[in-house]
């Protein structure tokens, strides 16, 4: 499995390679290479912190040029760490923040699979719906991430691991000792936009249940000033 990262752009993942397959999805969108643009999906993997919806939109880092262990806000220092290890890679962070920050982190991974791919999550786990807002218990027809029917959904799992599978198969994991974790699943099966959809899978490990941080459920910088996790990508 190998990585690369352009760092100039946010730190954004520009590829996430395994046996040849390359598994992001990409669509050219020059406003994204504008300063001062706003967010659009160009696909990657892209880091959001502190939130995802609200303000501001998909986070604070994703337009920040990054050093090559991390990225300073004015609310906070996120640091990231690669690490190969066999068929799969590990990636330590560490948010630096006063005590009592609230924030929610998605690694925003956008991929390139066929209208046969499913998601593979434990049966049962609660998944909280949006636009309007609900909770389900998975499946609940979700899994299948095709054919194409003019529809779009974010969702978010209460696991902290799934498996996508499109022929071969990629897992992701998130590990957060005393914080909330969970994965996002953006389903635009050319549902967005209105007027000129396209189709668009995300597979998010987050911190946090809520796409706002202004919604709660959140992580929370604990009175070391530090918190830590790991994100683990493998086939």
């Amino acid at each position: 499995m190998s990585v690369s990262v352009d760092l100039a752009h946010g730190g954004r993942w520009t590829s996430l390679r395994v046996e040849g397959r390359e598994w992001l999805w990409f669509r050219d969108d020059p406003a994204r290479f504008s300063p001062g643009s706003e967010f659009v999906d160009a696909g990657g993997l892209e880091e959001c912190c502190p939130t995802v919806r609200g303000e501001p939109d998909h986070g604070a880092v994703w337009s920040r040029p990054w050093s090559a262990s991390g990225v300073v806000t004015p609310d906070f220092e996120l640091r990231r760490a690669f690490r190969p290890v066999g068929d799969a890679v590990e990636v330590d962070y560490r948010l630096s923040a006063s005590p009592g920050y609230r924030f929610v982190w998605a690694a925003h991974a956008l991929l390139d699979v066929s209208t046969d791919a499913r998601l593979v999550a434990p049966a049962g786990t609660p998944t909280r719906l949006y636009d309007p807002v609900r909770t389900v218990e998975w499946p609940a027809g979700l899994d299948r991430l095709g054919p194409d029917d003019g529809t779009a959904l974010g969702a978010i799992l209460a696991c902290s691991s799934v498996r996508v599978v499109d022929g071969s198969s990629l897992r992701f994991r998130v590990e957060a000792d005393g914080q909330p974790t969970s994965v996002a699943l953006w389903r635009n099966l050319r549902g967005w936009p209105a007027g000129d959809p396209y189709r668009s899978i995300g597979v998010e490990p987050m911190l946090g249940r809520v796409f706002d941080r202004a919604e709660g459920d959140t992580a929370v910088v604990p009175d070391s000033g530090t918190c830590e996790w790991r994100l683990t990508v493998s086939a």
